[in-house]
């Protein structure tokens, strides 16, 4: 192979100069057949042709066959049981004497499996038409502990709305009340939702040939609404709710929030929705967000009179324990109820137990495994029945009292009893405010729970303000009285 400069030699002395192959050959050194080869300018050096040649073996026919058994893969769909190259060589070597190499049949499998790049078609939506809807995951400090959250996310098309709300799990109340939640934001309800195969929503099956869940089924009706599923691995089909998710955990969510409860950081979510409606406005599209949602807000279908009840149902019987089971988790209810069935409803992040249509209890939602949620006011009037249990029962213990209230009452000369009405001092005018006038006793030296209750209800007599002035007297003349005393004139 020759240099750059030989080559402009080259072609210097046979175009310019006009020397012969011979002469140029002879002048530089270089053998006849690459002065024949590069003085006409048909060949660069450092070019090298790429050879094509079909391997004659590989007839129509090996074609065909190495294309049968690429299309019963995908047809089968099984990821670990696929024709390798290797495989399909032995296959022709077996069933249709091939006697070329392997290395050949190689070679034509990766040609064969190339793909096309994906090439993805632009998408218009009209105003109210379509929205999608996915699950994503991120980070949170939720009081003082570090959590993952299920961020629940739904974008109308048209305007690129997006709805962002957190929750405990993914379960089907969760991903109804997420649909609820986002159709009031919204203001109404678009014709199509755009989903993946989830399965709280599919039964079986996938795509249009999915079979939906019964409750699903029935929420749509309720709302007037079609689902759309999409191909397995096929994200692009719903990409603009895709874009959400990852938006949102960047932007909405960092850095990490820091709040007390689920419901502070879902208004930290639905604030940052807001204001995402109040200054995008999405790259390529003529509208801004605010100004396109302003006109699909109009084309929503409207929301139905009531809400559809998205909570989980459930019925048990309290036990002598007096809970009730709801999953793996037991629920306190008033010892009253011991021994009645009562109907639990639990929404994604609280348990009701209801007897015949009244509350009765209301707790936390638990989504741990085999624990059990006390509420000690539910066993107050079991613990006045008996109380030398008050220190050894479990709703007592486990209703992170202050310390002060078990100290005092030990104090005392009756420390059961005493502890059994500082407990009712407590549900009836709160933990603090127990604590704090048992400090104000401790510190005086008055040992009685009568004091205890004298500093609580003392905060909340009124001061009586006395009218002094009375009514209005006229000023007497005195002077009459001392000439009676005295005998003189009668006036």
């Amino acid at each position: 192979m020759i240099r750059v400069d030989q080559y402009k030699l080259i072609r210097e002395l046979y175009v310019i100069e006009g020397l012969s192959q011979r002469q140029i050959a002879k002048t530089l050194g270089i053998s006849r057949n690459t002065v024949r080869r590069y003085c006409n300018g048909n060949n660069l050096p450092g070019e090298r042709k790429n050879s094509k040649r079909k391997p004659s073996v590989v007839t129509p026919e090996i074609r065909a066959f190495i294309q049968d058994c690429l299309d019963e893969d995908k047809k089968e769909d099984v990821k670990k049981q696929k024709h390798t190259a290797k495989k399909i060589y032995d296959r022709l070597t077996e069933e249709l004497g091939f006697t070329g190499g392997e290395s050949t049949i190689r070679r034509v499998v990766h040609e064969m499996k190339e793909k096309m790049p994906k090439v993805f078609i632009p998408l218009s939506f009209s105003p109210g038409e379509a929205a999608q809807v996915d699950w994503g995951t991120a980070i949170a400090y939720i009081a003082g502990q570090k959590t993952e959250v299920n961020l629940f996310c739904m974008r109308l098309c048209s305007s690129c709305t997006p709805f962002v709300f957190a929750f405990p799990s993914q379960r089907e109340e969760a991903f109804l009340e997420g649909h609820q939640r986002a159709f009031k934001f919204f203001g109404g309800v678009p014709r199509d939702i755009i989903y993946d195969n989830l399965k709280t929503a599919v039964k079986e099956g996938w795509g249009k040939t999915a079979r939906e869940q019964n409750k699903f089924a029935k929420f749509r009706a309720h709302y007037v609404y079609n689902s759309r599923f999409c191909n397995p691995g096929e994200g692009h089909e719903k990409g603009l709710v895709e874009d959400l998710v990852g938006y949102s955990r960047r932007n909405f969510l960092v850095p990490l929030p820091r709040v007390e409860n689920w419901e502070e950081l879902n208004q930290l979510l639905i604030k940052r929705c807001n204001k995402y409606i109040e200054v995008h406005h999405v790259r390529g599209r003529e509208l801004s967000v605010k100004e396109a949602f302003e006109q699909e807000r109009q084309a929503l279908t409207a929301l139905p009179g009531r809400p559809y009840e998205a909570a989980k149902l459930a019925e048990g019987k309290v036990d002598y324990f007096s809970t009730v089971t709801f999953e793996t988790n037991h629920y306190s209810v008033p010892v009253k109820w011991s021994g009645r069935t009562v109907t639990v409803r639990a929404t994604s992040f609280e348990v009701q137990i209801y007897y015949r249509g009244e509350l009765i209890a209301s707790h936390e939602r638990c989504y741990q495994k085999y624990k059990t949620r006390y509420q000690l006011e539910h066993y107050l009037p079991l613990i006045e029945m008996r109380p030398r249990s008050v220190f050894h029962a479990k709703p007592v213990k486990e209703a992170r009292l202050p310390e002060e209230l078990e100290i005092f009452s030990r104090k005392l000369n009756n420390p059961e009893k005493s502890m059994v009405r500082l407990l009712r001092l407590a549900i009836d005018y709160g933990y603090e405010k127990v604590a704090d006038a048992i400090r104000k006793a401790d510190a005086n030296n008055q040992y009685s729970v009568d004091v205890v209750q004298f500093y609580l209800n003392e905060t909340e007599l009124k001061v009586i303000k006395i009218n002094n002035m009375g009514p209005a007297v006229q000023t007497v003349d005195l002077k009459a009285y001392d000439i009676l005393c005295t005998g003189g004139d009668r006036l």
